[in-house]
Order: C-alpha cells, then sequence, then structure tokens
C-alpha cells in the first residue's frame, strides 16, 4: 500500500503520485457483482444542480458491497481488488456453499484469509459481531448505527472508529472526527482499521486528474463579480470586510448548522470540537 512518485518530465507529474497497488490480486471484477452507476452532475429530478462541482469523470460501474454481513459461514478471502468508487480496497471473499461477495478489505486481510460475520466469532480484524461483545478500547470499522440497516460509519480508506465505554444497552463510540456517540450494543461493526492507509498522502498533481474523478473546477467567491456573490467586486483581492460566506449568504466558517432539534442530538456524548 505504498505511493510511487513519477519522475517529473512534465510540469504535470512534478508533485505527481500514485498507489503502487501492490496489494491487488486480481483486476477483472465479478460480473454478478456489478451493477450500473448512473451520473447525476450534482443535479436532482427537476434538473437543477443541488451539489456544485459535480460532473463529468470517468465511466465506472458499481461494486455491490456487503455492508450487512448477515451471512454467518466462514467467508475466505480469494482476491483483494481495487474499487473505482471509493478510496479503499474491496476483498472478494467466498463462502463454503459457492456464493461470493465483495466487503471493505480491512488492513492487513490477505488472501487466504478467513472472516465470520457471527457473535460466537473470535476478536480478530476482519470479523464482525455486535457492539457489546467488542472489548472496550478495539479498533472497530464498518459500523452500523442502526441495528440491521448496514454499516454507515468509517467506511473510506485508513478510518476507524474506538469503543471507549459502555452504558447498558449502549456503546459509547469515538468517531474519526473525534465525536462521541453512543450507539446500540445491538448494531453490527467489523474489527479493524479499512486499508489502504496510504491514500490520504496521494497527491493529485494536476487539474485533470480531479477531473478523472468527477470534479469540476472551484471559482472562490472574491474572484467573482457582485452580481454572481456576496464576496465579489472590489478593487484588487478583497472581500468587502465582511465574513467569509456562501453564494446565498450564509456564514461560510465556524456558523453552526446542525438543528437544534435533530433528534440525535441525545446521542452524541462529546462533540467533535
Amino acid at each position: 500500500m505504498a505511493l510511487r512518485k513519477l519522475k517529473p518530465t512534465t510540469p504535470a507529474t512534478r508533485y505527481y503520485s500514485i498507489s503502487t497497488f501492490e496489494e491487488i490480486t486480481k483486476t477483472t471484477p465479478e460480473k454478478k457483482l456489478l451493477a450500473p452507476r448512473k451520473k447525476s452532475g450534482g443535479r436532482n429530478n427537476n434538473g437543477r444542480v443541488t451539489s456544485r462541482h459535480r460532473g463529468g469523470g470517468h465511466k465506472r460501474q458499481y461494486r455491490i458491497i456487503d455492508f450487512k454481513r448477515e451471512n454467518s459461514q466462514e467467508a475466505k478471502v480469494i482476491a483483494i481488488e481495487y474499487d473505482p468508487n471509493r478510496t479503499a480496497r474491496i476483498a472478494l471473499v467466498q463462502y463454503p456453499d459457492g456464493e461470493k461477495s465483495y466487503m471493505l478489505a480491512p488492513d492487513g486481510i490477505v488472501v487466504g484469509d478467513i472472516m465470520h460475520s457471527s457473535n460466537e466469532a473470535e476478536i480478530k480484524k476482519g470479523n464482525t459481531m455486535m457492539l457489546s461483545l467488542i472489548p472496550v478500547g478495539t479498533f472497530i470499522h464498518n459500523v452500523e448505527i442502526k441495528p440491521g440497516k448496514g454499516a454507515q460509519i468509517s467506511r473510506s480508506a485508513g478510518t476507524y472508529c474506538q469503543i471507549v465505554a459502555k452504558d447498558e444497552d449502549y456503546c459509547q463510540i469515538k468517531l474519526p472526527s473525534g465525536e462521541v456517540r453512543k450507539i446500540l450494543g445491538k448494531c453490527k461493526a467489523t474489527i479493524g482499521i479499512v486499508g489502504n492507509i496510504d491514500h490520504e498522502n496521494i497527491s493529485v498533481g494536476k487539474a485533470g486528474r480531479s477531473r478523472w474523478l468527477g470534479k469540476r473546477p472551484h471559482v472562490r467567491g472574491v474572484a467573482m463579480n457582485p452580481v454572481d456573490h456576496p464576496m465579489g467586486g472590489g478593487e484588487g483581492k478583497t472581500s468587502g470586510g465582511g465574513h467569509p460566506v456562501s453564494p446565498w449568504g450564509l456564514p461560510a466558517k465556524g456558523y453552526k448548522t446542525r438543528k437544534h432539534k435533530n433528534v440525535s442530538n441525545k446521542y452524541i456524548v462529546k462533540k467533535r470540537k
């Protein structure tokens, strides 16, 4: 999972770095575990842009990942694959009955390893079980918020949560953001850290590489005209003496946008800030 720098034969490749992909053992995905992936370009069902700076990018097929881990049979890792839709690597596993599925590859998992999804499984990386059965202090990922819904927290490369305490029916989990949150002990989680840890050290190197990923240019507000942005206009570089805001006037730095009436507020033990 190391990184490799290219020879600076052009200005674009001077700061360019890529993964070595040395952990990848199979380059052709399983056809039965693929699904079409439609692009929206950041637009909703009315055709209006609701997420700016999205569009284009390389064509991809979605890999169907098993986030629920409901099959309790032992799963043998038969390949580690690249997934264009996420930063983590994915592991192709096979069950004794011949069924195959994809799951996120934890750090250190190699071909031939056995993973279990059972409350009787041992505390070993790649094994999935209820939070209430995992010891305090253990690093986990692929964490459910609601029992049976499937994992929603800590799924990107190199991320992990940590169980810091247990309180009756709930476990207190420290999230990657630093927030400590109460989650039901019936929810499942996978032991270990998500693989491809070096992903955060990759240098994109050139603007075109962001376009391959489907990211369009982001123009600064101060570079616009007054008609286009509250911070636009002025002689030279200036924000008009005002605080940084979004194009619609909402404060952009330090302003708390979380609603005070959110039902889930009661589950937050410690905020991330």
